[in-house]
């Protein structure tokens, strides 16, 4: 197995490993975790956030 090369396979943001694109497309296939830079395309699916949508309603918008 070859020895993962810093700044080239892989680099290190607030202590957590993200890997290249690069390293992604030599090892060959999507692993589906969602990689930053997956070159397959692979986009994680994330769940709404309900504290985001705002539960009043609309000052304009008039219910009848």
């Amino acid at each position: 197995m070859k020895k993962l090369v810093e700044n080239e396979d892989f680099y290190i943001e607030n202590g957590k490993y993200v890997f290249t694109e690069k390293f992604l497309k030599e090892r060959g296939y999507c692993c589906k975790s969602g990689c930053r830079h997956c070159p397959y395309g692979f986009k994680k699916k994330t769940f709404l956030n309900f504290s985001d949508i705002s539960l009043h309603e609309d000052k304009d918008s008039k219910i009848s």
